[in-house]
């Protein structure tokens, strides 16, 4: 395992620095420092929160047959709405309270102090067990706490509001922040430094998402909240191992399997964490951000962005593979805050185009298919501390080149194309065409069974389309996962061989990639079983100012063609006309086959997943086009 964090256990310092979510000296210096529309905002939309709260909509109920749901039928979405809900309101008037300095919201802030401490337990209820895919436990037990993502996201708003606002609770009582400290001690400190989550690492034991996010909030717990030096460098020493348990799972092209949306969590909070550990330290792990594997793993973003008309337009989608979508929200503070530390006027360059092309609600609170609100206040604050050197760098770099890309990087029309090895994901932009194939194989994290298959925008409009990841439920992270539609290969890009789909595991990858140019070619034959009797299956992806073109070409084991249909999704109604496929008002598909007419249906699907919804309004749609050995793909 690399030694990228660990190095620096032994030299930790006696005594650690102060660390602060503000960036300016003090509070007044920040509310001077941002924004006037910013500053509005948040003052309008807490006034509507309060106003709210206090005409009898009251604060969201938890209750424990809402919790029980997701062990019962699956369901998380009932709880989760309240619980992050109640988060959210209660970062909302925190910060509103930060900027006014009124003590407008202190009573409304006590309530909501006190009903999160009040909670049983911090974990969600697809999180409540202690060891890794174990059965989840129908209720929290206090005696026992769980810290998950949102236990240690929990603790961490806690510990922001503590940090920032203790004079203001004080002066209602001393003992909300008492009671503050107590659970933070109970449910994150002592379980952290005595116990072991399997997210914090074990030598070769896989890690994803999970351990840069939750390790940068247990961190803001352990030094925004009085704790010892002792504690405190316990704290780091655990973090350090587990940063490098996480690193060791990234290829040194920082590629991201798990999507843009787990980037924000993966590739974000490294930073996060990594920024905190060197701010308390004096700098110690500041040579960490010069290795080019930190830097790759910051610039991942801007080449999974859709390139758009050319570079003319700046898109809202991102290329997506495996449990992410194509909406996976506008990028802006600590995208350009990671770009800064590891010196990419790339990724800084993006983050201001990013910012400039968002409306306030979007800079400030990132949105996307997976998230509606904000509820991270320390994420929260980074926004508004950078919010007039975002505005300032955004319009200094206005008119130059790199704005969206840069030569090598797959956001820059024309410029070369890009290709993650690690996870097998080629992406290239040419005139109004943007691209991008999947090869690897189905072993990834948040896997969907996708190896071969495109996404294609054209004019920055989807044109194939990968469907993305509905609500997550029971169901999602279980052995029914591949009976959700959208996991399934036949519900991507991709061809049914003898009616048989792909399958999930490592073992099922793609073999002999090549890229050459603009183009990709693989042997995706090993992704299905063998019942489906196939010596090779090459597909040929190329791209071009002109379009795209797509040959796929099987051979049998037994040296006779079967029957198969390949599955094409688009986002628009398709119109059929012969081998011709007018795909709504983007683009066409042209099918060329050895038959004498290729038997081409569509077929509706409605889209009536909330999550799902955010992306695809109305419905989905499915070419199925039969075919014996060999098809041709022409898009314009």
């Amino acid at each position: 395992m690399e030694d990228t964090f660990y190095r620096y256990a032994c030299r930790l310092p006696a005594r650690f620095s102060t660390l602060s979510p503000l960036s300016a000296p003090d509070t007044g210096a920040f509310r001077g420092g941002l924004p006037a529309c910013m500053r509005d905002y948040v003052s309008a939309e807490a006034a509507k929160a309060a106003e709210k709260l206090e005409g009898g909509e009251g604060w969201p109920r938890l209750l424990a047959s809402d919790y029980m749901r997701f062990s019962r039928d699956g369901n998380r979405v009932s709880f989760e709405k309240a619980y992050f809900r109640r988060r959210a309101i209660l970062a909302l008037l925190a910060l509103a309270e930060v900027i006014e300095g009124k003590g407008t919201y202190a009573h409304h802030l006590a309530d909501g102090i006190m009903l999160l401490c009040e909670e049983s337990g911090w974990q969600l209820p697809a999180h409540n067990s202690s060891r890794r895919d174990a059965a989840q436990d129908p209720l929290p037990s206090p005696a026992t706490p769980v810290i998950d993502l949102f236990a240690a996201e929990t603790a961490a708003e806690l510990s922001v509001i503590y940090r920032l606002l203790k004079d203001t609770l004080d002066s209602i009582t001393p003992l909300l922040c008492k009671r503050i400290a107590s659970e933070l001690e109970v449910r994150i400190i002592r379980p952290y430094l005595n116990g072991h989550f399997w997210w914090m690492g074990n030598g070769d034991e896989p890690m994803c998402n999970w351990t840069p996010w939750i390790t940068e909030n247990v961190l803001l717990t352990a030094f925004l909240t009085p704790q010892t030096d002792a504690v405190r460098r316990e704290t780091v020493k655990k973090a350090l191992y587990a940063l490098d348990c996480f690193l060791k799972d990234y290829g040194e092209d920082g590629c991201c399997s798990e999507g843009v949306e787990y980037y924000r969590h993966a590739g974000l909070c490294l930073y996060n964490a990594a920024d905190i550990i060197s701010s308390v330290t004096g700098g110690l792990t500041e040579d960490v951000f010069s290795l080019p594997k930190l830097r790759n793993i910051a610039e991942y973003v801007v080449n999974m962005h859709v390139g758009g008309a050319g570079g003319r337009t700046f898109s809202p989608y991102f290329f997506n593979f495996a449990d992410y979508s194509p909406c996976a929200g506008m990028s802006g503070a600590r995208e350009y805050l990671f770009g800064k530390r590891v010196r990419s006027p790339l990724l800084q360059s993006f983050a201001a185009k990013s910012w400039q092309e968002s409306g306030t609600k979007e800079k400030l609170l990132g949105l996307s298919a997976d998230c509606e609100e904000g509820c991270n206040l320390f994420h929260l604050l980074q926004t508004l501390n950078t919010a007039r050197e975002l505005d300032a760098y955004g319009a200094d770099a206005a008119g130059k080149d790199g704005a969206t890309g840069k030569d090598g990087a797959a956001g820059a029309d024309g410029g070369t194309p890009t290709y993650y090895p690690s996870v097998g994901v080629f992406i290239v932009n040419r005139g109004a065409y943007s691209l991008a194939v999947k090869s690897g194989g189905n072993g990834d994290s948040h896997n969907h069974n996708d190896t071969g298959s495109l996404t294609l925008y054209k004019d920055g409009k989807p044109l194939l389309i990968d469907a993305g990841v509905g609500s997550y439920t029971k169901q999602t992270f279980s052995a029914d996962r591949y009976s959700i539609w959208t996991m399934q290969s036949s519900y991507h890009n991709l061809p049914e061989i003898n009616g048989l789909m792909q399958l999930a595991g490592a073992d099922y990858r793609a073999k002999d990639v090549k890229t050459e140019g603009d183009s990709i070619s693989q042997d995706i034959a090993p992704c299905y079983p063998p019942e489906a009797g196939l010596l090779s299956y090459i597909r040929s992806v190329s791209c071009s100012e002109a379009g795209v073109t797509v040959h796929d070409k099987a051979t049998f084991t037994d040296g006779t063609g079967r029957m198969s249909v390949l599955n094409l999704m688009l986002c628009e109604k398709p119109s059929i006309d012969g081998n011709k496929i007018r795909a709504g008002e983007t683009g066409s598909i042209r099918i060329s086959t050895a038959d004498s007419q290729p038997v081409i249906a569509a077929e509706e699907i409605k889209i009536d997943d909330e999550r799902l919804g955010r992306a695809w309004k109305g419905s989905l749609y499915r070419l199925r086009i039969s075919f014996t050995d060999e098809i041709h793909i022409d898009i314009t």
